[in-house]
């Protein structure tokens, strides 16, 4: 810098004083530094020697210095006297009632001193619709000019508070620090609770939010309230319903607002009776105006829409939570409704859909830094593929998931993370592994799965303990036991609940049980409830399980219709891997289907014979293999001896690298 001419370094120190008033690393605003340089007599052509020497970029909106350090070393090295001026100057220039804000800031840059008068005037503009971000600048510049230690306290928690809200957690961490010397009652407990339950324990952040409910209660009844719905969240997180109850009773009662009085009495009563007619008939009564444009209102309804099982509606309120956090903030809302549609999404079949807002939602929860978010969504993104046949993809994203998961107690991700591995597995033919995976979140006892989460499971745990239990050994006790419990807790929730695939589900679960005598009827009750309910996805599931059923019957020609159903359904909502497991069953029945590139050595195999020795070239023994394909152990033996004399090949080492050269095509 010291090389560069001296009028170049003072048009430095004006750009340097103008972003005083800016969020960090936005640059200053181009307009407004010429006329500051043309009012101070300046040439705005001499900026050129600082942009060759890499100090300053200017893209003809902002000026920004190509490292914060040479700004702030700028600002240290001239006089006070010359910086104050300058400071002045850019103020007088921010003219007209829209710069009232970065007006104040910049003579609080030029103060000397406390300045009381200044700094209310600064909390006074610091207010909708600035930014965010510039309203953390002028709050924490409001503590700077306060005498007062707890005013200085309170006004840098507000400042940490915009700065979390504007997407800048960092930020809001470095006010947070300046706090900890002067008393804040509540505020500064509240913000770092809304910190944790985004990036950190939620047992933590629950904490941290009751406490500062209880501190701003005197004085903040309004956020005390938000406080206690931030420690909901965390509790729910946690999977805790008893703790979920504990804070929403100490929600004051009736609230002012009717659409959160609704929400609060109609969870209590969920929580505290099940999904009887009293909490659904509070919980529908969401905000249904499309003039209600308050993000979290509509985070709220779309939520006890999820709990009703209403998923139309939650997709539906989603989309317009989503829609008011673009348009009006915060932006440290924008992972969170990204989430909450994508999973509705999920529950609707919408898999496609659901993956791409999920996505989003991973990349904005990465850069804002909240893992926790960023934990959910990957839970999400780890069911899409669990659908769309990625099992790298599920088994990457759901690892990510519990990894988080894990120290941050974080319930529901996990149990949705292992929800996804589950079904990738059935997907797969491992029948045995999925069911062993969802016994401990499914099966009777204290430690299971997320309690929004855990009839979801049943479906997927009831086919998984029956199709292992038919194919190479039968299930045990323990989860015999478990599904019995587990299918009639399901017929009690499926007689409370609005989830159009309930019904369809509950006859599904019931048909896998059935002697062979009353299966047929179950089945065919399934899919009647699915022709009116929609769900291309789980009507397809239906679909095969009724054909493999009929084909283990030896009636092979009525299994072909089910299996043709299933099959273009699977592929109409892009489930690869299924509607592959789908064809191949549809050609163990006889039926000329596309091979998918079956070549080489595997044109000479039937088509029961290519599963038999796909499944052993993976690494599985005679007795899985009986397990995901529905056969017995000595069937498989069988056809594997065949197997090995059509390809002439001596070990299953043999096979595997056989057909790994196949697939290759070395």
């Amino acid at each position: 810098m010291d090389s560069l001419p001296a009028d170049t370094r003072l048009l430095l120190l004006f750009a340097a004083a103008a972003q005083e008033h800016e969020p960090h690393d936005t640059g200053a605003d181009s307009v407004l530094l010429t006329r500051a340089w043309q009012a101070a007599g300046l040439d705005p052509g001499r900026l050129e020697p600082a942009e060759r020497a890499g100090a300053v970029h200017d893209d003809g909106v902002r000026v920004h210095f190509t490292h914060p350090l040479l700004r702030t070393a700028l600002l240290r090295r001239v006089p006070v006297a010359r910086r104050r001026a300058v400071h002045l100057l850019l103020a007088a220039l921010l003219d007209g009632p829209h710069r009232a804000l970065p007006r104040l800031v910049q003579q609080a840059c030029a103060a000397d001193g406390h300045d009381p008068a200044l700094a209310r005037a600064l909390v006074r503009a610091a207010v909708a619709p600035r930014p965010y971000a510039e309203r953390a600048v002028a709050l924490a510049r409001s503590a700077l000019l306060s005498p007062d230690e707890d005013l200085r306290g309170a006004r840098l928690a507000a400042a940490a508070e915009q700065a979390m809200l504007g997407g800048d957690p960092g930020r809001a961490r470095e006010l947070l620090a300046q706090v900890r010397a002067v008393p804040a009652p509540g505020r500064a407990h509240y913000v770092r609770g809304l910190l944790a339950l985004r990036d950190g324990p939620v047992a933590d952040a629950r904490e941290a939010l009751l406490t500062a409910s209880a501190l701003l209660a005197p004085y903040d009844a309004e956020r005390a309230v938000r406080a206690l719905l931030g420690a909901t969240e965390a509790a729910w997180a946690m999977g805790d319903a008893a703790a979920c109850l504990d804070v929403l009773r100490r929600i004051p009662a009736p609230q002012p607002d009717p659409a959160l009085e609704r929400y609060r009495a109609g969870l209590c009563a969920v929580f505290a009776e099940g999904l009887r007619r009293e909490g659904r008939d509070l919980l529908r009564g969401g905000p249904g105006s499309e003039a209600v444009c308050d993000p979290d209102t509509l985070l709220r309804t779309a939520g006890a829409a999820l709990v009703l099982g209403e998923i139309d509606a939650a997709c539906r309120t989603g989309a317009r939570a989503l829609a008011a956090v673009r348009v009006h903030g915060p932006l440290s809302l924008l992972p969170q409704a990204l989430e909450h549609l994508a999973y509705a999404e999920l529950r609707a079949g919408r898999h496609a859909r659901a993956r791409t807002h999920a996505e989003e939602g991973l990349a904005t929860a990465d850069r804002l830094g909240q893992r926790n978010k960023a934990a959910h969504l990957h839970a999400v993104l780890a069911l899409a593929a669990s659908v769309e046949g990625g099992a790298a993809a599920c088994a990457g994203h759901a690892e990510a998931a519990a990894s988080v998961a894990g120290p941050h107690g974080l319930a529901q991700a996990a149990t949705l993370a292992t929800w996804a591995l589950a079904r990738a597995d059935l997907a797969e033919g491992r029948s045995a592994d999925a069911a062993a995976r969802l016994l401990p979140l499914v099966g009777p006892g204290p430690l299971r799965g997320h309690f929004a989460a855990r009839m979801l499971l049943v479906p997927c745990f009831v086919e998984a303990a029956a199709l292992a239990g038919r194919g190479a050994r039968p299930a045990d006790a323990a989860t015999a036991v478990a599904v019995a419990v587990a299918v009639e807790e399901f017929a009690v929730w499926t007689a409370t609940t609005a989830d159009p695939q309930a019904p369809a589900q509950l006859a599904r679960c019931r048909a896998l049980l059935a002697p062979a005598e009353e299966a047929a009827a179950r089945y065919q009750e399934a899919l009647a409830h699915h022709a009116g309910s929609g769900g291309g996805f789980e009507g397809a599931r239906t679909r095969l399980l009724y054909g493999q059923w009929l084909r283990r019957q030896r009636r092979t020609r009525e299994a072909r219709g089910p299996l043709r159903d299933a099959l273009v359904a699977f592929e109409r909502c892009g489930a690869r891997v299924w509607a592959e497991r789908t064809a191949g069953e549809l050609r163990a029945a006889g039926e000329a289907v596309p091979a998918g590139g079956d070549t080489g050595p595997l044109v000479l195999l039937t088509p029961q014979q290519q599963r038999i020795a796909r499944c052993v070239a993976q690494g599985a023994t005679n007795r899985e293999v009986a397990s995901r394909l529905s056969l017995s152990p000595r069937t498989v033996d069988h056809h594997l001896r065949n197997v090995f004399a059509l390809l002439g090949v001596r070990s299953r080492g043999d096979l595997a690298r056989l057909l790994d050269r196949a697939s290759t095509g070395t």
